[in-house]
This record gives structure tokens, sequence and C-alpha cells, in this order.
């Protein structure tokens, strides 16, 4: 009978996560050429391409994608195997899925604390689509899960609450009131993007991408140059030197849903405190005058839903 070794799927995984082989190979600890060498024999074995060569960056073919949800339950499986063969306090890896809009300093830091109590845990973060992170949350991929999304969730949270969006700009920022908006943003796979896309679609606006990226750093700097507006949460702005357009001849933003989510049944007095942690620290008003949440507008919410 032939075995695949668990290795060799870890590091597809790796691969699909980060994107990149170089990335992988950096967060594995080895060679970008032993991660393809790992690739190339886990096709052998497979007999067919997982990865698809003709279509740019790394891209799964159709019978890839199948591969991959198998790979993470059984790499789920293997990993709670050897925790129950542990007979001392032992590494124990949560993985935590958050959204691209909030890779930023406050989580590692809230994760940092978190090792304090319990130094023997480790942290692998991913950054996702919201569908995507809380489907891999029920297979059994992830641990844990923040997603933020422009409509309420449909799936029970751990935490909920609300984060009002703002349209941001410097003093470089000129918008033709007659043409598309110009759009600085993380990808389509940011809730804050699809938020700004929807407002302006809703509004008759069109809009255009001319910046894209995943570094936070980079966007400030886009729009400061005067590429054009982006959407962010207020704790965002905190972090930058932009602006928040309050006048801005743009349709207003709705709130942002965000919420902790946990395994259906989960048991794991670990992943609730984790859970509890984050919420207190990201769900925080951020510093900035008359921008603070009103809690009973987040009660009322709650108590709609328990109703």
């Amino acid at each position: 009978m032939l075995n695949i070794p668990t290795d060799l799927l870890r590091t597809l995984i790796f691969v699909i996560d980060l994107r990149s082989f170089t990335k992988a190979a950096q967060a594995l600890g080895v060679t970008q050429p032993a991660v393809s060498a790992q690739i190339k024999r886990l096709q052998s074995l497979l007999g067919y391409e997982v990865l698809d060569k003709s279509a740019p960056g790394v891209s799964l073919t159709p019978r890839g994608e199948v591969v991959v949800a198998h790979a993470r339950r059984l790499l789920s499986i293997n990993d709670q195997i050897l925790q129950l063969a542990e007979s001392q306090p032992s590494t124990q890896m949560l993985r935590v899925g958050i959204p691209w809009d909030y890779a930023g300093a406050r989580i590692p830091a809230t994760l940092a604390r978190f090792r304090l109590r319990w130094p023997e845990i480790r942290f692998h973060v991913s950054s996702g689509t919201y569908d995507g992170m809380l489907r891999d949350l029920a297979q059994g991929a992830l641990d844990l899960v923040f997603a933020v999304s422009a409509s309420e969730p449909a799936v029970e949270a751990r935490h909920i609450w609300t984060r009002q969006a703002y349209w941001v700009r410097s003093e470089a920022t000129i918008i033709d009131p007659e043409g598309p908006v110009p759009l600085v943003t993380y990808g389509e796979d940011s809730a804050c993007q699809r938020l700004a896309v929807a407002a302006l679609h809703g509004a008759g606006r069109e809009c255009d991408f001319v910046f894209t990226s995943r570094s936070l750093l980079s966007l400030a700097a886009a729009v400061t140059a005067g590429f054009g507006v982006m959407v962010m949460p207020p704790g965002r702005v905190t972090r930058t030197n932009l602006t928040i357009w309050d006048d801005a001849p743009l349709p207003k933003l709705p709130e942002l849903y965000c919420g902790i989510f946990l395994p259906e049944g989960n048991k794991r007095p670990v992943l609730e405190e984790l859970a509890d942690r984050l919420a207190a620290d990201v769900s925080a008003p951020p510093l900035m005058p008359g921008l603070y949440e009103k809690p009973a507008a987040v009660a009322a919410m709650r108590a709609s839903k328990s109703g």
C-alpha cells in the first residue's frame, strides 16, 4: 500500500498558504530547492500535478484543490494523535486565521502576552478570505479565526462586535467627481475592499484599483503619494499619517462585523481563553476622540440575535 509522507503534505500546505516557495522554505527552515524537491516527490507519488504551472504565481490544479483539502484534515488528525501520545506537557501549535486588513501589530502583541501564561504554545498565523477561513475552521485546518465581514455572520461566533469603516486620504488626494474612484487596497479578499466596492456601486459610482499591496506601510505610502483613497477601520488610521475624509464626495460606509470563531463543539480551555483575550484587545476602541464605539449598540445587536 502506498503511503504519502506527512512532511510532503505539510510542505504543500505551507507553499499554498504563503503563496510562495521562498516564504515556505523560510518558514520550514529549509532551502527553496528542498521545497521544490518535496513538491516534485509528492506529485510523483500521486501521479499527477497539484500545482498549475500555466497559471501565474502559486495556483492549484482542480485535483490539487482536493489534495489540499484532504491534506489539511490528515495533518490535523496527525497532530492531534501526537499530542495524545505525549505524557509530559509539550509544545502545542495553534493555527490562527486573521484577515489581511488586520495583519498588523496588535494581534502579535496579544499572542506574545498570551504565551506568558501558556509558554508551551506556538502559533501559525495565516490570512485568507472570510469564507475560506471559516471553511478551514469547520474542516479542522484552523483552530481559531478572527474574521471581518460587511454583513452579519451567518455562523455563531464566540465574540462579535462592529467597527465603523472610513474613507481615508492625504493632502495629495484628488478625485474626479465624474470619473471612477481610485482605490488603494489589500486585494479582493479584503473586507474593506469589498465594503468600498459595494458602497460605490450602490451609489452608481465606478472604481479603479490603482494600487494593491499586502503591506500596510506600502498602502499608506500610496495614499500619501496621492494614488487614491482607501477604506480603513479606525485602528488602522491611528497607525498611519492619513486623514479620515469626513466630508468625502463618496457614499457613507456601513459598519464592519468582526467576530472571533472557534470550532463547533470546542472543549479546549486554551482556545477559549485565547479567543477571549483576542476579543478584548482587538475590539477595544482606538484612541481617537469621537470615534469610540457605543457599547449599547453592540449589546442591542447581540440581544436581537439571541431573541
